[in-house]
């Protein structure tokens, strides 16, 4: 089922000619992991910011259950931010440094869902449990975490108010190797665990190799070639996916 449906996207930045996503279709389906890779630079970010409205795109459509996103009005856009969540790539910048993290990881759940005290403090150590953490980072302030403990936090604040499709912007990118692989595992377990929907940026086609179904390729605002993961592995078309796989293996 066709979750997220993307026509002619485009979004050009006042001090740049050229356009940072240009005129871009493509549809994600339910319970997917559709890759988006590309050198950086070449507007991956901006397009996963532009879907969910967190950057103004001046073209296109994007279309979620029947309404576009692009036009739906901004009390609308706030409530559907429940269902349409982000991880982001730095995990050093993403969390605010003055709230402690059961105080970051309530405040979707004040936002979204209308629950008591105690439960929203019950749900928060759920969450917590859920990416591998637990009650006992409760008070703790980002300073206090490891990289790979804040991006945890990241993905349990995206989880808090069980959302359908997660745009993770290069979730790993900012890790070390070996905390890389356990971010990836932990994606991989809540995706499947909750049939939950991802697109899923990165600029490396090792990574990608890892957790996507289907696979696209960027350069420089277009599309140049799109296929299941496993084909583009094995008979990539375009000389700049080659480059890519050449740099990843």
């Amino acid at each position: 089922m066709e979750l997220i449906k993307v026509s002619n996207l485009r979004k050009v930045f006042p001090k740049h000619k050229t356009a940072a996503v240009d005129g871009v279709d493509f549809s994600v389906f339910k319970g997917e992991v559709l890759g988006l890779v590309g050198e950086s630079g070449c507007g991956k970010s901006t397009l996963g910011r532009s879907i969910l409205r967190l950057t103004d795109a001046q073209e296109g459509r994007v279309l979620y259950k029947n309404e576009d996103l692009l036009k739906v009005s901004k009390p609308r856009m706030r409530g559907m931010r429940k269902d349409l969540q982000m991880i982001f790539q730095d995990p050093y910048t993403s969390l605010d440094p003055r709230m402690r993290i059961g105080e970051t990881l309530e405040e979707a759940l004040i936002i979204h869902e209308n629950l008591s005290g105690k439960k929203r403090i019950a749900r928060v150590i759920e969450i917590l449990e859920m990416v591998g953490l637990g009650e006992a980072y409760l008070r703790r302030f980002p300073s206090e975490l490891s990289g790979g403990e804040r991006q945890r936090v990241g993905i349990g604040r995206a989880l808090a108010t069980d959302p359908e499709f997660i745009v993770c912007d290069e979730p790993v990118s900012s890790l070390d190797i070996s905390i890389q692989a356990q971010i990836l595992n932990l994606l991989m377990d809540l995706q499947k665990a909750k049939n939950l929907t991802y697109l899923f940026i990165s600029h490396d086609l090792g990574v990608i190799a890892s957790i996507c179904d289907r696979v696209i390729v960027m350069q420089s605002g277009k599309f140049i070639e799109r296929n299941s993961c496993e084909e583009i592995f094995k008979n990539p078309k375009q000389e700049y996916t080659k480059r890519l796989l050449d740099s990843a293996f």
